[in-house]
């Protein structure tokens, strides 16, 4: 690399870190949500956040249903990640978090279902090998 390409990216490494020392006051609170007040806002986020990554497996869960079939479905995957998510309900009860907890306990139960419904429709394949995947 260029000399003077070097120094370029240590000036700016060097203004940024100026920056960043002057912000200390700009570290985020955590103050109570403006729409429940009983709630905090890491709260607040932290329900939103779990909404997303809980029903991130259901569009699995929709489609075999609707195919009727365990094509394309990955039991490992999906025990996988609901053995982690035991362990994310535990973590959530050690830190007393009720977003961690809800959320989590939700996202194992549709996990069970992924996996119970996997379950069904492979032991149903096999009782018809000549069905057609999808109809």
């Amino acid at each position: 690399m260029e000399p003077r390409r070097v120094i370029y990216y240590l000036a700016v490494l060097f203004l940024s870190m100026i920056t960043l020392c002057g912000c200390q006051d700009l570290v985020p609170r955590d103050t109570p949500s403006l729409l429940d007040p009983k709630l905090q806002r890491s709260e607040v986020v932290g329900v939103l956040a779990g909404f997303g990554t809980t029903f991130a497996a259901m569009p699995d869960l929709v489609a075999m249903l609707k195919r009727r079939s365990s094509a394309g479905m990955n039991p490992r995957m999906t025990a996988i990640m609901g053995t982690f998510q035991v362990l994310w309900v535990y973590y959530g009860l050690l830190i007393l978090s009720r977003p961690v907890i809800a959320w989590n306990v939700v996202a194992v139960l549709i996990n069970f279902l992924n996996v119970g419904a996997y379950l069904y429709f492979v032991r149903k394949e096999k009782a018809e090998p000549n069905r057609v995947v999808g109809r």
